[in-house]
């Protein structure tokens, strides 16, 4: 009896010892499986002639979405509605909040629509179909309170970039590359509504006191973004002006010089504290607006195109026409649209097999009709609410700006962009 009890005894214990062991691998193999997810500092991008390249020596073609909308407002995008006669553009929006909330109220409704219009919902669809790269446009309001430099401050009373942080995190967590998008510049850079503030004056370029604090500033902020994310591997490139000069009276000429000087200011800002990450600059609407690289002395650079062309022949000419005149640096199209004799087809096929690097204008939208002619990928359902801005309650705008309006899974529909148009070239 007693030989039996000790048998028993080892058999329990041997079993006790293979659970443990068999828990002990399963924890090992999960940390194992944890620690090869998400991007490592292997997928850190860099420029080799006319392609980049990841730290391991692949090459990587970026195939995105822009994240439009977001953090910074445009009217046929968002859920906002102002009085006939008032120019819409972001400024606006948030001159009416604060003039009838204050400042702190307006901010608390900026950060629930920031929290809403994009969430961890949005980054799985668009990995799970094929992207790798977000583009996200932004400007300077998100940081500053004002053109004068109020910085807006977290918690800690540190100045606040969590946004970005969130984003950049739960991209790079997918492995999806993020363009960071200087939409709008401190004074703006264009005339064009979707700079934040619309017809006033490209005033970044001002030979004046005011310009040349437009610039400081702009300057200032690139250089904390850069500082803050110079380590980031998900970082794919800093996009340092969105579409300069744009809605500017000028020539290709003239647009050239603009860029030549102020890009020279913001490289050389970005170059002081961070060497590692590719710098993009775009040119519209043609390659001619920028110099060549080696004349300036830029390194680790992509140069960019906005493409809004009328046919296949003439969307395909630009596109080798930037070739054409700059055939040793990467190139991407920021953003493109199809219109009339365009198609899709034509415009995917030929980036892919030129080699360009491409971002989706947008991922969703609200209104003005614009979805369903295969601008976005999801589109508001009828019955759509918008934030009556002027005379809304406060409430009635963060119920607009809220989960149940605003969040895609809640409020949106699948337009069959995807399936129809995008699906076949990732």
């Amino acid at each position: 009896m007693r030989i039996l009890k000790k048998t028993l005894c080892l058999v329990l214990a041997l079993l006790m010892a293979l659970s443990t062991m068999t828990l002990v691998s399963a924890e090992t193999a999960k940390a194992e499986t944890e620690e090869v997810t998400g991007f490592t500092a292997e997928d850190f991008l860099t420029v080799k002639g006319r392609k980049m390249y990841n730290q391991k020596g692949e090459e990587v073609q970026l195939k995105g979405v822009n994240l439009g909308g977001w953090l910074i407002h445009e009217d046929w995008l968002c859920p906002d509605e102002l009085p006939k006669g008032v120019q819409y553009d972001h400024e606006t929006i948030l001159e009416i909040l604060e003039e009838r909330f204050g400042r702190e109220k307006a901010h608390e409704l900026t950060k629930l629509y920031e929290e809403n219009w994009i969430t961890e919902y949005d980054l799985d669809i668009i990995k799970e179909r094929g992207f790798n790269c977000v583009r996200v446009p932004f400007w300077y309001r998100n940081f500053y309170f004002d053109d004068k430099g109020t910085k807006i401050l977290d918690e800690n009373g540190d100045w606040d970039f969590s946004i970005l942080d969130w984003v950049i995190e739960e991209c790079a967590e997918r492995e999806l590359y993020v363009i960071l998008d200087m939409h709008g510049a401190v004074g703006s850079q264009s005339d064009a509504p979707h700079s934040g503030r619309a017809f006033q004056g490209a005033q970044l370029y001002e030979k004046s006191e005011r310009g040349e604090e437009y610039r400081r500033l702009t300057i200032e902020l690139w250089q904390a973004i850069a500082s803050r994310y110079v380590d980031s591997p998900a970082v794919a490139m800093y996009d340092l002006l969105n579409e300069p000069m744009c809605d500017v009276e000028c020539t290709e000429i003239e647009r050239r010089a603009k860029n030549e000087w102020i890009y020279g200011l913001l490289y050389d800002a970005v170059r002081e504290v961070d060497t590692k990450h590719i710098i993009t600059m775009e040119a519209i609407w043609t390659g001619f607006a920028l110099p060549k690289t080696f004349l300036k002395g830029w390194d680790n650079i992509v140069y960019q195109v906005h493409f809004y062309n009328n046919s296949d022949f003439i969307f395909n000419f630009f596109l080798l026409l930037t070739i054409a005149l700059h055939p040793n640096v990467p190139l991407m199209v920021g953003e493109f649209y199809p219109h009339q004799k365009t198609t899709w087809s034509n415009c995917f096929s030929t980036m892919n097999k030129l080699n360009y690097s491409w971002m989706l204008w947008t991922y969703k939208a609200t209104g003005h009709g614009m979805w369903s002619s295969d601008w976005c990928m999801f589109g508001a359902k009828n019955g759509f609410w918008n934030a009556n801005i002027a005379n809304g309650t406060y409430e009635e705008i963060a119920y607009a700006w809220g989960p149940e309006q605003t969040r895609t899974e809640n409020n949106f529909q699948d337009t069959g962009h995807y399936e129809k148009n995008v699906k076949d070239y990732l």
